[in-house]
């Protein structure tokens, strides 16, 4: 049994779709949430999934004897970050190579990077005139964005598009392959 521990930092809908699509999964389980926002709405989800949740602070994020220790305690073999705002700590990343994946909203390398997430992402997609966006499902280095890509995928912008409507697809785009990409590259782990 893979243990997944999903880092959120808002609302969790992505996080709540990942540990509803892996509910019956026999061999991956979401085993915590990891959040840096004491008041966000992931951590309710984690409740109502009886969930243990670690709530933390950008100093014990960085520190190895912290979540870097619990995640080694709880024996988490993979780290999925689902609107998760903060830049993984070197001791992470070198901890699980190839086994942090992230997802952003649209076609990276573009519209990446610190400070592009969210509304911010679809707005400056809608101001650049752009005919697509989407997601872009990648692994996690030290890095914003920068980490190899696992999976894209794109959606049409019409000109009636707005931030608000192009966000609705791009959720639904998350919503759909998100899991999926998540239980396909598990399944590649030795």
């Amino acid at each position: 049994m893979k243990k997944i521990a999903i880092f959120a930092s808002g609302s969790g809908s992505n996080a709540e779709n990942i540990i509803t699509a892996l509910a019956n999964n026999p061999d991956i389980t979401v085993d915590s949430i990891f959040c840096n926002v004491p008041d966000a709405y992931v951590l309710e989800r984690a409740k109502k999934f009886h969930i243990p949740a670690v709530v933390f602070n950008r100093k014990e994020l960085n520190d190895p004897a912290n979540i870097l220790h619990q995640l080694r305690e709880r024996q988490i073999d993979f780290i999925v970050l689902a609107g998760f705002l903060w830049l993984m700590p070197p001791a992470i990343t070198t901890a699980y190579p190839n086994r942090i994946v992230n997802i952003h909203p649209a076609l990276l390398p573009a519209y990446g990077g610190k400070g592009m997430y969210g509304s911010r992402v679809h707005e400056a997609v809608i101001a650049a005139g752009e005919k697509k966006s989407g997601i872009t499902i990648h692994y996690v280095n030290e890095h914003y964005d920068e980490g190899n890509i696992i999976f894209q995928v794109s959606c049409d912008i019409i000109p009636e598009d707005t931030p608000d409507t192009l966000a609705q697809k791009v959720h639904a785009l998350e919503y759909e392959h998100f899991p999926h990409v998540i239980i396909e590259t598990i399944s590649k782990l030795r």
